[in-house]
């Protein structure tokens, strides 16, 4: 199990040190650090720190037998999830070094996640759009929200205006986009998440197929948006329609994913 913790709490433990029976531990210090870095995959063993606290634990000296040291550091602000994406790793951990200078220091880790709560949004506006081909296809779709919590339900309504086309199936796909990097070093990947079939067959003009999406069942994170100036992670409703000739039509939607208070 991994520890779980939110911005501004105290982080808090004991540190035991034992050295091997009948041998001592000699070193230059004791410390431990707090870090959250991000590291972006195709630029390996560079870690960017966003959050970086220390803490002495002991003076330069020798260990005998076992020893354990308590440390806290208070009012922790971590504003950023943990996240493992595609291209990009948000992590937060625990740094133990025990400084022995050409002995070598020993250095151990410990990772913990971080997730950040919030209330809902004062504002949450419905999406009401329209797509169509000129003189074949006209359809009209709205969804109730444009921002969603993570357990949240997409309700909404297609209706089609106008049909001169054969439809053969339509979908709905939610769709994850990670943008890492800037300028020409952008990297981007999408992926599709879910895929939630509307209908199958023909409709007609004046037909409306109902919405209901549950999002509960997949792993979905909030909408990041310029993570420390590295990375953003986006959501999209994507509807495809499919015609007899298997040619595909789609139109996309951004959405905005929160991670909602267990109290709201």
């Amino acid at each position: 199990m991994v520890p779980l913790f939110q911005s501004q709490e105290n982080i808090s433990g004991k540190i035991s040190i034992e050295p091997v029976s009948g041998k001592k531990v000699e070193h230059n210090g004791i410390k431990v650090e707090l870090l959250g870095q991000i590291e972006m995959y195709f630029d390996r063993n560079n870690f960017y720190d966003f959050t970086s606290l220390v803490r002495e634990l002991d003076v330069p000296g020798e260990i005998y037998e076992r020893k354990t040291y308590p440390f806290e550091f208070s009012t922790v602000e971590m504003p950023y999830e943990t996240y493992n994406g595609v291209n990009v790793r948000l992590r937060y951990i625990l740094k133990v070094t025990i400084s022995r200078g050409y002995a070598g220091s020993i250095v151990e880790y410990q990772d913990f996640v971080v997730r950040n709560y919030g209330p809902p949004p004062s504002i949450n506006n419905s999406i009401k759009m329209e797509v169509g081909i000129e003189d074949c296809l006209h359809i009209e779709f709205e969804y109730n929200k444009s921002k969603y919590h993570l357990k949240d339900v997409i309700i909404g309504k297609i209706y089609f205006l106008l049909v001169r086309i054969k439809i053969k199936n339509m979908d709905l796909e939610i769709r994850r986009r990670e943008s890492t990097g800037s300028g020409a070093n952008t990297h981007v990947e999408t992926e599709t998440l879910a895929k939630f079939e509307l209908m199958d067959g023909a409709p007609v003009r004046g037909e409306s197929i109902p919405i209901r999406l549950f999002l509960s069942p997949y792993e979905l994170t909030p909408t990041y948006r310029n993570i420390n100036n590295k990375f953003s992670v986006k959501y999209y409703l994507n509807l495809v329609l499919v015609d007899e000739e298997d040619r595909r039509y789609f139109k996309q939607q951004e959405i905005t994913m929160f991670r909602l208070g267990e109290t709201s």
